[in-house]
């Protein structure tokens, strides 16, 4: 009879052996079901291992997509919740931090509506933003604002930017540019189709490209440093 030692040192052999086998993607899925059967178990350090993980991103997303620190935080507390309500409906059809993401925009966005209402002079998100099967087509040039060599004050600059164009394309850009998501993942977070998420992409590009084009150009005595250099 073999023992219940022995036993146990052979599923611990076998899991270290498939673990070892897995990809780092396999591997990452894998963490991301061992994260979601722990909070769908109500365990309380899956719960701590969750906020860990997503605090800081979630954050910096709804703070770029709001532009105010304490919006962005009223945000965290919102999707947490939103994420605790629901885990038991995950079903895995994404990834985890798809998913988070898809709750941290949604909630972002719900904030900016609650701010038109009760602010003058905000932009909403649906305003100044056409059909898109009335738009112009645009050429993807390859280079984009962001791939700059910059200083702290440019970097500042290219912020204030981000905050001045349309928060609907602004979303798309900062999951592509700032989250390095791909096309397929920022589908899934904002609900969209590819061609959608391109559009969004490329037309946030180009207002970007115009407002720092703009913000730059009157200022010829402004130190050379602050303006951008493509890195070749």
């Amino acid at each position: 009879m073999v023992s219940a030692d022995l036993r146990g040192s052979t599923v611990t052999a076998l899991s270290l052996n498939l673990s070892s086998s897995l990809t780092p993607e396999q591997e990452a899925a894998l963490e991301d079901q061992r994260l979601i059967s722990g909070l769908q178990a109500a365990d309380e350090r899956a719960y701590e291992q969750l906020i860990e993980r997503f605090q800081t991103p979630v954050y910096n997303l709804a703070w770029r997509l709001l532009s105010d620190p304490a919006d962005a935080s009223d945000v965290v507390q919102e999707v947490f919740l939103k994420i605790f309500r629901n885990v038991d409906n995950f079903r895995g059809d994404s990834s985890l931090r798809t998913w988070v993401y898809r709750i941290a925009v949604n909630e972002s966005h719900n904030r900016r509506r609650w701010l038109v209402r009760h602010r003058r002079g905000e932009t909403g998100i649906e305003e100044n933003f056409e059909d898109e099967s009335r738009e112009r087509p645009l050429t993807d040039t390859g280079e984009t604002p962001f791939d700059f060599t910059m200083n702290r004050e440019a970097q500042l600059l290219l912020e204030e930017g981000l905050a001045a164009i349309n928060p609907v394309f602004r979303a798309a850009l900062v999951l592509r540019e700032l989250e390095d998501m791909s096309y397929e993942e920022i589908s899934d977070v904002l609900q969209v189709s590819m061609g959608t998420v391109k559009s969004r992409i490329l037309r946030g590009r180009e207002a970007l490209r115009r407002y720092l084009a703009n913000r730059l150009e009157p200022a010829p005595s402004m130190d050379m440093e602050l303006v951008p250099r493509l890195v070749k």
